[in-house]
């Protein structure tokens, strides 16, 4: 029993290596006969085929289903079949593209939808004027399918309008021969778009579309950035003002921008700034004459009839400096007006507007500092304490302020007699300046004999017996009691 089995596993094992061995597939298909063969025979049954070219190294699609599998494999060893597309197809590029037809191509169809996208992965995207261009007008060469490759530069198809173009003159002025360095290729046609003239920006009025213009030559390097050198005839011919009698600079920009007709104009007057009333729009105003270096800064040069003609005050008259900054600004209206009034302040009741107040004649130079050349009235009729017959000095300052109201007075009596101070305290000893000062028409009279203690003559007397010189009268008292107190 052992020995049948044995018989038949050895016959199975054999009778495989025979079959194996008889296959014309070759050893690298490894499948059973029977996935693609009819046990009634060896003809293939489409319907009966389990093989799947998915699995191989050659997915069949698109046009490749309904090939014929002995148009690719020409004998019955399946994996000796090419999988180039060269190896099938023939190259009527003439290897101008490479053998690689997937480059292109799809498995669909051999017409190229996506043209574009192959440029632009080639560094030249077909934009602008190049998206209209059929390819043999740039890949020129003996067949209409050859696509040679061409170089990316400009000039490898632009050599001939680089040559030939005269406005400018590209290759006498040594143009680059990269075209995008001026043109764009997003337009149609050779407009220049891109130009570098940040040496001299074409702004503005300077926005010129023709060269030539400016570029008299053909030689565009010739041409000088100097304002002069296109705008002579402007500048002399311009009369207001009259740029070349005054001799303005020839450097236009030092007063005007590129805004077409020369306006606005920036004239750097800062030595003499135009502001508030003296924005002048009209130089004529203070350039009288052709010669605008000839005006002079002094404001009395354009402002001689103001002050000649000013009444409150007479500036003539009264010898007022001719420099009108020194007391206005430029405001118009000569308002608000700051004289330097710091010789005689005026502050608080001197704080006056009317200037006629105190300057009563036209001189005002004559107007003396002195208190009572405008108080004298004040002065003479104050009758608490009566000035004129104490003899006060008139210089209100001693014991004034400019308070309006000559309040509050502070007179220093204590250089006389001690009254704010010691025994004699104001409030305590006394309330007004006639418990002392009896006279009020003469305030260098004075009593100590008339109040308090010392009013009788019997107690004073008795104090001062046996004091030499005792006399009881009020100037003695003052001149043995200097401070008001005993001794």
């Amino acid at each position: 029993m052992y020995r049948l089995s044995f018989l038949i596993i050895s016959f199975f094992i054999m009778s495989t290596s025979v079959f194996l061995a008889q296959s014309p597939h070759g050893e690298a298909l490894k499948i059973n006969c029977n996935q693609c063969h009819n046990p009634s025979g060896w003809e293939l049954d489409i319907y009966l085929m389990r093989f799947k070219h998915d699995k191989t190294d050659f997915k069949l699609e698109g046009t490749h289903t309904q090939t014929d599998c002995k148009a690719c494999h020409e004998n019955l060893v399946f994996n000796e079949a090419p999988n180039q597309c060269a190896s099938c197809h023939n190259d009527v590029h003439s290897m101008s593209v490479g053998n690689d037809c997937i480059q292109c191509h799809t498995t669909k169809t051999w017409l190229v939808e996506n043209i574009p996208e192959i440029h632009e992965e080639n560094g030249f995207p077909l934009i602008g004027s190049h998206g209209g261009l059929s390819c043999n007008e740039c890949h020129t060469s003996e067949t209409s399918i050859r696509f040679d490759r061409i170089g990316n530069d400009c000039v490898t198809c632009h050599k001939q309008d680089y040559d030939a173009t005269q406005s400018p003159n590209h290759t006498e002025l040594g143009f680059s021969t990269d075209c995008l360095e001026c043109h764009t290729p997003l337009g149609t046609g050779w407009d220049s778009e891109n130009i570098n003239h940040d040496f001299f920006p074409l702004t503005l009025g300077h926005d010129i579309q023709d060269c030539k213009q400016c570029h008299k030559t053909n030689n565009y390097s010739d041409a000088s950035p100097e304002c002069v050198s296109c705008h002579q005839t402007d500048f002399n011919s311009t009369t207001n003002p009259n740029h070349s009698s005054v001799g303005f600079s020839t450097d236009c920009v030092s007063c005007h921008t590129t805004n077409p007709g020369w306006t606005p104009a920036n004239i750097n007057h800062d030595f003499f700034p135009l502001t508030l009333g003296h924005d002048i729009q009209d130089c004529k105003e203070c350039h009288t004459t052709n010669s605008y270096a000839d005006v002079s800064p002094e404001c009395v040069n354009c402002h001689q009839n103001d002050y000649d003609n000013t009444q409150d005050p007479i500036h003539r008259d009264t010898g007022f400096s001719t420099d009108c900054a020194s007391c206005h600004t430029t405001n118009p209206g000569w308002t608000p007006a700051t004289i330097n009034h710091d010789f005689f302040a005026l502050t608080l009741g001197h704080d006056i507007q009317d200037c006629k107040q105190c300057h009563t004649t036209n001189s005002y130079s004559d107007a003396s500092p002195e208190c009572v050349s405008c108080h004298q009235t004040d002065y003479d009729n104050t009758s608490n304490p009566n000035h004129l017959a104490a003899q006060f000095p008139t210089d209100c300052v001693t014991c004034h302020t400019t308070n309006p109201g000559w309040t509050p007075a502070t007179f220093d009596h204590d250089q006389y007699f001690l009254i704010y101070s010691g025994r004699h305290r104001q409030g305590e000893a006394w309330d007004t300046c006639v418990e002392c000062h009896t006279n009020p028409n003469d305030y260098s009279s004075f009593s100590c004999i008339d109040c308090h203690e010392h009013s009788n003559k019997n107690d004073v007397d008795n104090d001062h017996s046996g004091e030499n010189g005792y006399v009881y009268e009020s100037n003695a008292c003052l001149e043995c009691h200097p401070t008001g107190i005993a001794d």
